[in-house]
């Protein structure tokens, strides 16, 4: 299973983070309503700066692959990870992977989206995680010479990222910081531009 590779002891709030990039074409942006068992969170999208993963995330909105998937990994002052396994802890087929988008100015600041991937910079397919600290460690070209591509932020339903993200956790098998109450993603559509 795709996880994330991080080194998770460098994840720490930083003071003076550069300011999230916005174009001021809100119209523009797509957004995605993500039904969860612990409430909703809408996201909004920035193809201006990530196309080939907004538009990769987007297919899998559209195709149902989120529907009844989990967040299979919880860290708590770090982020929330989903959109990969069913409740069964089996991970659904996905498509080929795409080229990662990290050097596109956008900042792994808290309440971004961006795309799980493992040591290989160009293996995201499905996964996306949450940021509940603002993690610069992540940044490209942090922590390997890559990072991680953000393409997204939440800008309704912070109080339930932060719900899931304090839900206890615990080992299932070879995974770690699983929430010991399954946290389901219900349903993820378009629901503007």
């Amino acid at each position: 299973m795709k996880r994330l590779i991080l080194a998770l002891g460098s994840a720490a709030l930083i003071a003076n983070a550069p300011a999230f990039a916005q174009t001021g074409q809100q119209a523009a942006h797509p957004q995605v309503l993500i039904k969860t068992s612990e409430g909703d969170i809408r996201v909004e999208l920035y193809p201006e700066k990530a196309p080939k993963t907004v538009d990769n995330f987007l297919q899998y909105v559209k195709a149902g692959q989120y529907n009844g998937t989990i967040f299979q990994r919880v860290i708590r002052g770090f982020m929330i990870q989903g959109g990969g396994d069913t409740t069964s802890f089996v991970e659904k087929p996905t498509r080929a992977p795409i080229p990662l988008e990290s050097k596109n100015g956008l900042k792994n600041l808290t309440g971004t989206l961006a795309m799980a991937r493992t040591s290989d910079p160009n293996s995201a397919t499905a996964q996306f995680f949450i940021n509940t600290v603002d993690n610069a460690n992540l940044d490209y070209p942090n922590p390997d010479g890559n990072g991680y591509a953000v393409f997204g932020k939440v800008t309704q339903g912070m109080d339930v990222v932060k719900k899931i993200e304090a839900a206890p956790t615990t080992t299932r098998g070879p995974m770690a910081d699983v929430p010991q109450k399954e946290i389901v993603i219900q349903s993820a559509t378009v629901v503007g531009k």
